[in-house]
């Protein structure tokens, strides 16, 4: 069983930008605070959507992360490796 977003998956948040991941990190906080209060006043009718927010801010982070350490190209920068290794191979 998959939890958190479809459109928040690994594959999709490597394809993003640091703009786009900023954007969607802020979008899942402002989320994650409101399903926090909604679970303070007891109108919370989902309570694994916090465990699947959770793990869509920790996702966000790891992309970052890794992209920082380099383990992960940048979002146009996959495209181009690819590119540099078959020219590689080529010659």
């Amino acid at each position: 069983m998959a939890v958190g977003s479809k459109d928040l998956s690994i594959e999709n948040l490597a394809a993003l930008d640091k703009d786009s991941l900023g954007e969607a990190l802020r979008k899942a906080k402002e989320e994650l605070f409101n399903l926090r209060f909604q679970s303070a006043t007891g109108q919370l009718e989902n309570n694994g959507r916090l465990k699947a927010v959770k793990r869509d801010i920790a996702r966000i982070y790891t992309v970052l992360r890794e992209r920082e350490l380099g383990i992960r190209p940048q979002a146009g920068d996959a495209e181009n490796t690819a590119e540099n290794t078959s020219e590689e191979d080529a010659k």
